[in-house]
């Protein structure tokens, strides 16, 4: 739960970090030099938990129960010198590099999940008072989720937050996840990221930027991790910044104040900690990198315990859901590259010791193996698996969705022909349209895209697979500039830029402009201007 990008700059204990965003930073020996000249500035912030069930289950915590968050600890983020707009583009700077780093993953089915709870954390914060208008207005509010498989998350500047599928795949309950998200939005809304990004008032922003993806990079490339070594200002920069202690223990109040207003339990926060204290005692072998980073005091533990209704942290076993059970299988199998790992799956899918496990367990063990079937290309199983999944979901309505959801993922995979889906969701929406586009249905699933982008204009999945239906059918000015977009929510306004120019290049050339849709490139040329305004932007920037 500690997100801590934060703390990275802050220097505070943190060296590792999760979302392997920055390979390219890494590869570059220009930026490794200037790297090399800040430190390991701690980027990371683990987090984890264990708990309980869905907080879409469950009744709101009544707000009075629990003392309003932000009035138990001074405002540590307050008189902040960084203005909320920096604050925002630093945020993008980092962000875009994250956006292209080839581990970053924009799964349907796991976004919605962490994103239902993101935004009822939000909306809790906002309605508690937790939020000034300003930072809900200037900050971007977006989960950038990554497939690195070690426990973690961290906060980063202007509203950005990085997870990792491993935190996903460790947590047992919505709550669990909520506490650790409800922490690290905590440290956004009390401004302790501006505040430490303050002190380090001589460095320009882009500098700070390079330091913070240099943290990064640092738990992805040995090489990188030398360089941020070799600084001599490094311990200078540490220990200007030492509030870490007080900022966490301000973060993990505010955030339960969120959470339980948010309706999820309270609990979620004790569980969490009670298996940080767990795997404390155990050898760590690199996937709890939040042991090392931020070791767990007896204070915090206590003071989560005693926030609990009547004072008392029960810790009698709660019973994990099936659609709990599946979303962590997802996260774990997703975030699994190496083919021994991924049959494994598939050999504990296989094993006739299944059946006789908990319901939970039994769909955990079957969605993990299809997951891994499908990527071993072993189709046969990977139905035999799914057959058996679904003998086991029908009676409990999340878990059948998400198994109808990974029927026609399977199917699409495979070639085989797939069962179309009603798309009242993000999940059902991006599964129907390329099984309408392989149908020949590229108008249909095109018209839906379009619904869906004019409400969501940042969403680049869904313009990429709007590329791709306009393409299917021959529209290709439309496709062009859909991946503009695509760049353009990604915050790669070169890249944009690129692609505008590249369909009004196609208007020019079409002679006479005979069967050119010119309502689509005035558009066209509308956000070319914006995005090359955007660009010098950046540029002053620098």
């Amino acid at each position: 739960m500690e997100a801590r990008l934060y703390e990275t700059l802050t220097g505070f204990q943190h060296h590792t970090v999760m979302l392997p965003s920055t390979r390219r930073l890494c590869r570059s020996p220009a930026r490794m030099r200037l790297i090399a000249g800040f430190t390991i500035l701690g980027l990371a912030c683990p987090t984890w938990v264990q708990a309980q069930t869905g907080a879409a289950q469950r009744p709101a915590i009544p707000a009075a129960t629990f003392r309003p968050a932000n009035t138990q600890l001074p405002e540590l983020g307050d008189g902040s010198e960084l203005a909320a707009s920096a604050e925002r583009k630093l945020g993008d700077g980092i962000a875009r590099e994250m956006f292209h780093d080839p581990d970053y993953i924009d799964d349907p089915v796991l976004f919605e999940y962490v994103d239902g709870i993101w935004q009822a954390l939000l909306a809790a914060a906002r309605a508690g008072g937790g939020m000034s208008a300003e930072l809900d207005q200037r900050f971007a509010w977006q989960i950038l989720m990554g497939r690195d498989r070690t426990v973690n998350a961290f906060a980063l500047p202007g509203g950005y937050l990085g997870l990792n599928l491993g935190l996903v795949a460790v947590v047992t309950s919505r709550d669990e996840l909520a506490s650790v998200l409800g922490h690290e939005l905590s440290h956004v809304t009390q401004r302790h990221i501006s505040r430490l990004i303050s002190r380090q008032s001589g460095q320009t922003p882009w500098v700070i930027g390079a330091m913070i993806l240099g943290a990064l990079a640092a738990s992805k490339s040995p090489e990188a991790a030398n360089a941020l070594l070799v600084g001599g200002q490094a311990v200078a920069l540490q220990n200007q910044l030492n509030f870490s202690r007080d900022m966490e223990r301000e973060a993990d109040r505010v955030g339960f104040g969120i959470m339980t207003q948010a309706g999820f339990a309270p609990q979620g926060f004790v569980s969490m900690f009670d298996k940080l204290q767990q795997a404390s005692r155990l050898n760590d072998n690199g996937a709890f990198p939040y042991l090392r980073s931020h070791p767990l005091t007896t204070e915090r533990i206590a003071d989560m315990q005693a926030r609990q209704p009547g004072g008392v942290a029960t810790r009698s076993p709660v019973e994990v859901t099936l659609e709990q059970a599946m979303l962590s299988a997802r996260a774990r199998a997703l975030s699994t590259p190496a083919i021994d790992a991924l049959r494994q799956m598939v050999t504990e899918a296989s094993s006739g010791t299944v059946a006789a496990q908990s319901s939970a367990r039994q769909v955990a063990s079957l969605y993990a193996g299809v997951l891994a079937a499908a990527k071993l290309r072993d189709f046969a199983d990977a139905n035999s698996f799914l057959t058996r999944l679904a003998g086991v979901t029908r009676i409990d309505e999340r878990a059948s969705r998400l198994t109808g959801l990974l029927t026609v993922e399977l199917a699409l995979q495979s070639g085989q022909p797939a069962p179309e889906l009603t798309h009242s969701a993000r999940p059902e929406l991006f599964l129907s349209s390329q099984v309408l586009i392989g149908k020949g249905r590229a108008s249909e699933a095109a018209a839906n895209l379009q619904t869906w982008v004019a409400k969501h204009p940042k969403d680049a999945a869904a313009w990429q697979l709007l590329a791709s239906a306009y393409f299917a059918q021959g529209l290709v000015l439309r496709s062009i500039r859909a991946e503009g977009e695509v760049q353009a929510a990604q915050l790669d306004y070169a890249g944009a830029l690129d692609r505008f120019k590249a369909a009004q290049t196609l208007v020019h050339n079409t002679a006479g402009g005979a069967g050119v849709d010119h309502i689509e490139a005035s558009i066209v040329d509308t956000r070319t201007r914006q995005v090359q305004l955007l660009l010098r932007e950046q540029a002053l920037e620098r």
